[in-house]
């Protein structure tokens, strides 16, 4: 008997999502939720057998919220979208990781039975993110109030959260570099290599099959790839948490916009949406720590995936590592003791751009496609999160999975 024979499994069907545009780039003047019903759309039209109505959820991450995306752009997108108004949307909210987490949750909810068909995605727009003010504790206070960018980072932060978990999100990679011993030069070398991966697979066709178009923009790839990156250009950058630190803005993600999702269905779901499946959910891991390692909370989330999915890392052929920034990036590939190339073989969030509640699908829907395109059997996603977790799935290519 087959992987595919096997029931109740959850499967990738398909993944799709927008070219990631740079903040205040070419996707600033479309709304979230306009994003996010883009990629449901595309899913649809790219699966035209699947009636709308067979769609049990559209389940969203998203990690603001605080503006156009209006709380639940799950729900936003299903409406945008065209979907009948009976089928159900939801918004999930674990910060980076939170489209992952969606996928996860469809998984789970195909595997209990209680779904056949499940849409997970994701959406940020954070150049549309808004400034938020303190609600005021009398109608009109005499002090001045400072408005806050809900973009990324902390906000509005309670008191008595101790100080050393609530550092910005470069310090804590900072003294993470610090304390694994990850320098300056493989920072940049590593961040050369995700434009140069990047830009070559694009070139290549990798993403063809994988990015759709956003109506009324001409954007037609990842906005942030910079195809001459060198680590000797990227070492000219100066620090931007430390005088004389290691994080500089060429080796860590940029701010983004995106939206991606990933078509989730069982092994009985073949015939309503008309696709043969690409992969089959194996594992899926989460895992925390003090929120200023987040970094590194991948490590123990993927080794966990692994041990659910019943393989070690020897057996893995394929990662997609968010790279929130190099060094974490590092320290959890040196954690993993894995060979650094096969981890995102076709770039990463430092050229790609990370988009937050995008970019858990798109590393998801990335590995499967890696795993099919190279005849690879098993891959690992992966995320940190900020405050402090981090997320992992183990993805089997159906096409080479054993009996």
């Amino acid at each position: 008997m087959t992987a595919i024979d096997r029931d109740p499994v959850a499967f990738v069907y398909d993944a799709v999502r927008t070219p990631f545009g740079r903040f205040n780039g070419a996707l600033a003047g479309t709304r979230p939720d306009d994003l996010a019903a883009t990629v449901v759309r595309a899913v649809m039209e790219r699966s035209p057998n699947l009636a709308p109505d067979d769609v049990d959820e559209v389940t969203f991450g998203l990690a603001n919220g605080a503006g156009e995306d209006n709380r639940n752009v799950g729900r936003m997108a299903v409406l945008l979208a065209g979907l009948p108004t009976s089928v159900p949307g939801s918004t999930v909210n674990r910060l980076c990781g939170s489209s992952l987490d969606a996928a996860m949750g469809a998984s789970r909810q195909i595997e209990t039975g209680d779904a056949d068909v499940v849409i997970a995605a994701g959406v940020e727009s954070m150049t549309r993110a808004p400034w938020v003010l303190p609600k005021p504790d009398r109608a009109f206070p005499v002090a001045n109030v400072t408005a806050v960018s809900t973009a990324l980072g902390w906000r509005l932060v309670n008191d008595r959260m101790p100080a050393e978990w609530t550092v910005s999100l470069g310090e804590a990679n900072e003294m993470l570099a610090e304390k694994f011993g990850v320098s300056r030069e493989r920072q940049d070398e590593f961040s050369a290599r995700s434009h140069q991966r990047a830009d070559t697979a694009w070139n290549d066709g990798f993403y063809d099959g994988l990015v759709v178009g956003v109506d009324g923009v001409d954007l037609t790839r990842d906005e942030g790839i910079r195809p001459g990156s060198t680590a000797e250009k990227l070492a000219a950058l100066k620090p931007v948490f430390r005088r004389d630190g290691t994080i500089t803005a060429g080796n860590a993600s940029p701010l983004n916009d995106g939206a991606s999702a990933v078509l989730l269905g069982s092994a009985s779901a073949t015939d309503l949406i008309g696709r043969e499946p690409v992969a089959r959910v194996a594992g899926r891991g989460a895992f925390a720590l003090d929120p200023q390692d987040f970094g590194y909370a991948p490590v123990e989330a993927a080794n966990r995936a692994l041990a659910r999915a019943g393989i070690g890392w020897s057996d893995v052929g394929a990662v997609e590592l968010n790279e929130a920034f190099a060094v974490q990036s590092l320290a959890c590939v040196d954690g993993w003791k894995i060979d650094p190339d096969i981890v995102n073989t076709r770039g990463g969030a430092i050229a790609i751009g990370h988009p937050l509640g995008a970019s858990g699908a798109r590393v998801l829907g990335t590995l499967a496609e890696v795993l099919r395109r190279d005849r690879l059997r098993w891959g690992v996603a992966a995320i940190c999160i900020g405050v402090g977790q981090g997320l992992a799935v183990v993805l089997e290519n159906v096409s080479s999975a054993g009996a």
